[in-house]
């Protein structure tokens, strides 16, 4: 069995608390649901700027970026 914990909920959360039990979960098992995939939500996030730190360092995709912006910029002054 896991540890138990225990929380002050304010307005807002217990909304959301009081949402996800209409879904048909217990208050135990929406807890559970939400602190996945707020956790799973952050690694996403990290992942994806450690992506684009990578691309922005990398110099091929750094000119194909520029290259991009450049047609991009000409066409406009064309429209």
């Amino acid at each position: 069995m896991g540890r138990a914990i225990s929380v002050r909920l304010d307005e807002e959360t217990d909304g959301a608390l009081r949402a996800l039990e209409a879904t048909g979960l217990s208050q135990s098992e929406a807890i559970r649901a939400a602190l996945l995939t707020s956790a799973a939500h952050l690694r996403r996030r990290k992942g994806m700027a450690a992506e684009a730190a990578a691309l922005e360092e990398d110099p091929t995709d750094r000119e194909e970026m520029l290259a991009v912006a450049e047609l991009m910029e000409s066409l406009r002054a064309q429209g």
